[in-house]
């Protein structure tokens, strides 16, 4: 394995919460990203959460904003957690690992994938007006999430956009697991992630004061300011 490029702020590591919401986050990341300051990478803001946080860094780095949706392939009997993802582009990442440990039928398995399917294709006719996706060769990519959890979406968006021909990828997020952070750097080129925190149990929400559902009524709403 190769060196990790990981760059966190040590002032809030492993603390709870340290954002007033996902607007501060955002402000927060671009002032660690200044070094991509009007250096032509797109940001790819992932929906719902990760859009807030984009947009105020868009306009703080002088970047170009898009949202690419990518959808949990969520366990059958679970609202949060989820076993894969399906990207923009319509690609599929299946964690076989956590199939098999949780004895996960075919059909449970294409069921919840068709589901993350329907709800990445309502996202990009929604929040994209059905344009197609950017041109990504040899474009830097920075993907922009509220939060990682156990990483599926943002790992699916990373092969999603290496399969499109994407140059450097580079991941932002204001809160992560280690153990996450540690993974995902292994697939991408820069890891930059504000708060990380070790431990057994892990919620995105806690790096917020305040953090709530956003439907994508609300992201289109955020998305149509910029406009």
């Amino acid at each position: 394995m190769g060196v990790l490029h990981i760059h966190d702020d040590p002032s809030l590591r492993d603390r709870a919460p340290v954002f007033a919401d996902r607007a501060a986050a955002g402000r927060h990341l671009a002032q660690m990203l200044k070094v991509h300051r009007g250096g032509g990478a797109l940001l790819a803001a992932i929906p719902a959460g990760g859009v807030p946080v984009a947009v105020e860094m868009a306009s703080r780095l002088e970047l170009e904003l898009e949202v690419l949706p990518v959808s949990k392939i969520l366990l059958p009997w679970n609202t949060e957690s989820g076993f894969g993802a399906v990207a923009f582009d319509g690609s599929v990442w299946v964690n076989d690992a956590v199939v098999r440990e949780f004895g996960l039928s075919p059909d449970a398995v294409k069921r919840s994938t068709v589901e993350a399917r329907s709800k990445v294709e309502h996202r990009m006719n929604m929040l994209r007006g059905g344009c197609s996706l950017p041109e990504l060769v040899g474009r830097s990519v920075i993907i922009v999430d509220d939060g990682i959890a156990a990483g599926s979406t943002v790992r699916a968006a990373i092969s999603a956009l290496r399969r499109l021909g994407a140059g450097k990828v580079v991941v932002a997020v204001p809160t992560a697991h280690l153990h996450s952070v540690e993974l995902i750097a292994q697939i991408s080129d820069e890891v930059w992630c504000a708060n990380i925190r070790g431990g057994f149990s892990f919620a995105v929400a806690d790096a917020y004061e305040s953090w709530y559902d956003l439907s994508d009524q609300q992201v289109a709403k955020i998305l149509k300011k910029i406009d």
